[in-house]
């Protein structure tokens, strides 16, 4: 295949624009950096944030009496002795200035007697969570950054570029390869830093609530260029995601909010209450954190007091009529024509793959351990620990951003101008207009891996689930080969799906065998082996790439700074 080789260059490359690629983006050119921001599908409305309904953390104290500190308590303790101190400082102090200044933006964060209202979260000691309204937040929280990025200058935007590799020249990332999704044909972007700010993982797993383009792109990037990855194995379970009756055109994890408003009733088949099993007596309320309300409905599921697809029953019987009217307002209508009606009927909900704690190795600066290489957002790993806080995500998201954005331009102003080659970049240009004849069926083999996460590497684990993942993932690999399947022209998704396997299985991999190194349980990595946790296992692990391979090395001691050695 013979193409026209594209190529563009800034001082600043930014990957991903979801919140925190913008927010980057923003705070770059605000440093008077150029920056290119690359997103695969369409700016700002792909990755997590825009689908993200709920509420934020941040302690405003608008409402009730709050400091950062009391929320940095409370982060530390949801991430179960795990938490990267730094970041959850630097994640729960620069919180309130983010959200500031968002509403300085015209986010429109909802009010209450003329101050920013404040809702109660599960694990917060206090209210401290602010919305839009609570099923448009994140749409909110993305629709304002784009305003802001559009009337920023300096900026350029590139969609519909998947990303192959990180380019390096002396061992430092100076842009990235890519492949035009439109067109086929390979980009090369120079830049004199660059920022992952791709999210998360959810992708790998068959019940997931984040777009499609969530397969962990940042993770094997960072990985294969020679980056740290740490605490991969946590990967939290939305607890309470739809499940039955069928819903069309609604989010799988809208229950959230109203069991903040209305504390509606996690049931099992026998009309029970059953979170205090567990150590934790709702009673009515909602107060139970993710880790432990996944493990608490699939233990009901496993002791066969499930509900009749998996689940557990979800209750909103004991509201009235007005009550529910009021809380869910014109979603009433929308439940209803989807024939379900709570004042007569519970739903089925059951743990569905929604953030992932785990990431890139990064210090308080957002710089990784790769001169010129910065990560963001849900990319970072370790500021969450074992278990993120609920509402945590978005401010992580802004602050990690912010952070990046601010930093990445401070390292470019010291690089006077880019290298004049680029050690791998063949290799990669080569990898994006090679094609082989293998006919692959490249949608089974993501089936496969989903199910296969789904199964064994999800909320409950067991050395011989893990094992066997590892293996069907070792098969996977052989099977996709080293070349992409197709001719190469635009939008061909048997290649762009051959691209996103390549990263999904690495990361995969490194996910399952960091679970298989954790001989404990902790947070939301659950062995059912190993049912106990260990004081032997309060430190991180880091995952690198050594000879091709996946390597895990426990720390000597819980990380307290972000950069490994």
């Amino acid at each position: 295949m013979s193409y026209e080789l594209m190529r563009a260059e800034a001082d600043v490359l930014v990957i991903g624009s979801g919140a925190a690629g913008m927010y980057a983006a923003i705070e770059a050119a605000r440093e008077g950096a150029s920056v290119l921001l690359a997103e695969r599908s369409l700016i700002g409305r792909g990755g997590a944030t825009v689908m993200a309904q709920m509420t934020v953390a941040v302690a405003l104290g608008a409402e009730t009496p709050d400091h950062w500190s009391h929320h940095y308590q409370d982060t530390l303790a949801a991430g179960r002795g795990l938490c990267n101190e730094p970041l959850a400082q630097l994640l729960c102090e620069d919180g309130p200035d983010c959200i500031q200044k968002m509403d300085d933006w015209g986010v429109g964060w909802a009010r209450k007697d003329g101050r920013i209202a404040q809702a109660m979260a599960p694990g917060h000691d206090r209210p401290r969570c602010v919305y839009v309204d609570f099923l448009s937040t994140g749409p909110a929280v993305s629709r304002t950054l784009r305003s802001v990025l559009n009337k920023s200058t300096g900026i350029r935007k590139a969609g519909d570029l998947c990303i192959v590799e990180l380019q390096l020249t002396d061992g430092a990332v100076t842009g990235a390869v890519a492949l035009h999704l439109g067109s086929g044909a390979p980009v090369i972007l120079s830049a004199k830093s660059t920022v992952l700010a791709t999210g998360g993982l959810t992708r790998l797993y068959r019940r997931n609530s984040a777009s499609a383009n969530m397969g962990g792109d940042g993770y094997a990037l960072a990985l294969r260029a020679g980056a740290s990855l740490v605490d991969m194995e946590f990967v939290q379970f939305f607890p309470i995601g739809h499940l039955a009756p069928r819903l069309i055109g609604m989010d799988p994890i809208m229950w959230d909010p109203f069991r903040y408003k209305l504390g509606g009733r996690l049931l099992n088949n026998r009309n029970e209450e059953f979170t205090q099993r567990y150590g934790v007596a709702e009673d009515g309320k909602y107060v139970i954190t993710r880790d432990l309300g996944s493990y608490a409905i699939l233990k009901e599921v496993e002791a066969g007091r499930g509900s009749p697809h998996g689940g557990a029953y979800l209750s909103f019987q004991h509201c009235s009529a007005a009550a529910l009217r009021d809380a869910f307002g014109p979603v009433i209508d929308r439940l209803a024509a989807n024939g379900i009606d709570l004042t007569k009927m519970p739903v089925e909900v059951a743990p569905i793959a929604h953030y992932h704690m785990g990431g890139i190795v990064a210090d308080p600066q957002m710089r990784t351990d790769l001169p010129g290489l910065y990560a963001a957002g849900e990319a970072v790993g370790g500021a969450n620990g074992a278990n993120r806080l609920s509402g945590n995500a978005i401010t992580e998201a802004l602050v990690f951003g912010r952070q990046a954005g601010r930093n990445a331009a401070d390292y470019a102003k010291r690089m006077h101008a880019l290298p004049d080659r680029v050690d791998n970049a063949q290799a990669a240009l080569s990898l994006t207009t090679a094609s082989s004849n293998n006919d692959l069926n490249t949608a089974e083999i993501v089936q496969t891996l989903q199910s296969t996460m789904q199964d064994y590497v999800g909320p409950l684990r067991s050395q011989t689930g893990l094992t066997r993942a590892l293996d069907t993932i070792a098969s996977l690999t052989s099977e996709l080969g080293d070349s992409p399947p197709g001719d190469g022209k635009g939008f061909d998704m048997r290649r762009i799906d051959w691209f996103d396997l390549r990263n999904m299985l690495l990361v995969a991999r490194a996910v399952a065998e960091a679970a298989l190194a954790r001989v404990e349980s902790r947070g939301a990595h659950q062995r059912e082996d190993y049912p106990q946790q260990s004081p032997d296992w309060a430190l991180n692990q880091f995952v690198r790439l050594r000879n091709g391979r996946v390597a895990i090395s426990p720390a000597t001691t819980k990380i307290s700074t972000a950069v490994a050695s």
